[in-house]
């Protein structure tokens, strides 16, 4: 009896976006109301839960040539590495994605003000550029990139990182090695090492343009001792080992002496 009069009221409560209940069986929603403007509804969290893979856009061959336009440049990206320098076969998860390549073509430039200004690359230059810059494009069967010139960080004549030339107004650093003890002199385990925010300038831009067109000096030298926002820039690392980091100028917050 008990079980009869539950199941009927069960039955009997519905409500608003909400199937009624079958004897206490599994409840079907099939839309959801929310309370304002800030809330999302529930099909709206299951596509935002989603995973979104982003993937390349394919050049149909019949297209020969492809010029970026205004302070674009087209990036020929270097392959992920495939193996560690031990020889180890990585696994795609585990490639470490590019961060360089060679410029294969550039757009005309820019207008600051009513100057024309070309920009600082040119096609056949090696360059790094920010981690998640740019727009992937498969051209001739080769991976490129479309970005624009603010987001290449500097330009390589060599494979090692401490010979990159900055542009604009991004500076080089060499990282200061992190602190292995504490005050008291305990030993550090390396993942309560404190990523440091200090280092030395290695190398820097030519400065932004003004409204004229014109370079600005950068506030900051080659050999200064520098303290910078902890989380900016681009890290890298060198032949050596060392850390580096390529960062704007305006994410120094001092001038250490």
């Amino acid at each position: 009896m008990a079980t009869t009069q539950l199941t009927s009221a069960a039955s009997s409560i519905s409500a608003k976006g909400f199937t009624s209940f079958e004897g206490l069986r599994a409840v079907k929603i099939s839309s959801f109301s929310p309370l304002n403007q800030n809330c999302l509804s529930l099909r709206s969290f299951r596509r935002g839960a989603a995973l979104v893979v982003k993937s390349a856009t394919t050049v149909a061959p019949k297209y020969t040539s492809l010029k970026p336009l205004g302070d674009r440049v087209l990036v020929k990206t270097k392959t992920a590495e495939e193996k560690t320098t031990g020889g180890i076969l990585l696994p795609t998860t585990a490639q470490s994605k590019p961060q360089s390549g060679e410029i294969v073509a550039v757009g005309e430039g820019r207008a600051i003000g009513k100057t024309k200004v070309d920009l600082s690359v040119k096609a056949g230059a090696k360059v790094v550029y920010s981690k998640y810059a740019g727009t992937e494009v498969e051209f001739e069967g080769t991976s490129h990139l479309i970005l624009k010139e603010d987001d290449i960080v500097g330009t390589l004549e060599t494979d090692d990182v401490k010979d990159m030339k900055p542009l604009n107004d991004r500076i080089l650093i060499k990282v200061a090695e992190a602190e292995t003890k504490t005050a008291g002199g305990l030993y550090l385990s390396d993942a309560s090492k404190e990523k440091p925010s200090i280092g030395t300038v290695i190398a820097v831009g030519p400065g932004p343009f003004d409204e004229e067109g014109k370079r600005s000096p950068l506030s900051v030298a080659a050999g200064n001792t520098v303290l910078y926002s902890k989380y900016a820039g681009n890290d890298f690392k060198g032949v050596d080992g060392s850390d580096y980091v390529a960062l704007k100028v305006s994410d120094v917050m001092a001038i250490l002496s």
